[in-house]
């Protein structure tokens, strides 16, 4: 298994634009840690936003993730882009030719997207540690180890949107179509979602019994949005008249419905590979 992760890692370490976007993913998860910076004081208007608690334990574990996953987007592009190089530059049949089966191979482009999902939940736990401990009002040990499991869906979340575009890689086998096409399959999901909800069940949650099994609905289920949680949001939906109460906890049969997707895609990419005349 090391030397299949050592082989793909130095495929992405030699092409520029790859690591370019690696390198350039991790900078801005750091970039995370300026909001704690942004002020606004305007008069009678104040406005920190590292005041207003988001940088509370434990609820920095929920606001990082949720944050730190929308830039999943820059690693999806080199994910993409290494299965498209492989076509483009000849390196597939030159490392079957050279031994490497095709099962193999699949693994090896699969720890690439474990090993990523896993650097990025790192360096996020790092990251929100620190912050949470310059900035925290709670600092009860019980306090800050608790609610990690939003780690564990991030790191979950990660793993199956990569292994999402992975699959697309070999499938269209052009980064720019695969792309496309996981841009084309969002907007398919959310006709479907408006569809349910509007037409065929309104003024219902069957709608979103049946789209949570939907792989990009089901990852963004993992780590729901955490604004309602803060108190100054509370507080304005209170005056409002504006419910902001609900079920933020990680959802595990989220989780199981990722996971399960994860699979699909791997076997999958591994079952187009074997059956494709290369």
């Amino acid at each position: 298994m090391k030397r299949l992760l050592s082989i793909e890692l130095q495929k992405i370490w030699m092409n520029k634009a790859s690591r370019v976007l690696t390198l350039t993913y991790f900078v801005l998860l750091s970039f995370i840690a300026l909001i704690a910076a942004i002020k606004f004081d305007i008069g009678p208007f104040k406005f920190h936003l590292a005041e207003m608690g988001i940088f509370n334990f434990p609820f920095i574990w929920h606001f990082n993730t949720y944050v730190a996953a929308w830039l999943k987007f820059f690693l999806a592009i080199v994910i993409v882009s290494m299965m498209a190089n492989e076509y483009s530059y000849g390196t597939l049949k030159q490392n079957l030719i050279d031994g490497l089966s095709k099962k193999e191979f699949i693994l090896s482009k699969f720890l690439t997207v474990v090993l990523f999902a896993f650097g990025s939940t790192v360096f996020v736990f790092i990251m929100s540690l620190l912050l949470g401990l310059s900035f925290s009002s709670y600092t009860e040990f019980g306090i800050i180890f608790s609610d990690l499991d939003y780690l564990l869906a991030f790191f979950v979340k990660l793993t199956g949107f990569f292994s999402f575009c992975l699959f697309l890689g070999i499938f269209v086998k052009r980064s720019a179509f695969a792309l496309g096409f996981l841009l084309v399959w969002s907007i398919i999901e959310a006709i479907i979602r408006g569809t349910l909800a509007f037409k065929i069940f309104p003024n219902s949650d069957t709608d979103e019994k049946i789209t949570q099994f939907l792989p990009l609905e089901s990852m963004s289920n993992l780590i729901v949005n955490p604004g309602p949680r803060l108190s100054v949001i509370k507080n304005i939906g209170t005056q409002m008249g504006i419910e902001t109460e609900g079920n933020f906890s990680v959802d595990y049969s989220a989780v199981l419905i990722v996971l399960a997707w994860t699979f699909v895609f791997i076997y999958f990419s591994y079952k187009l590979l074997k059956n494709r005349d290369l």
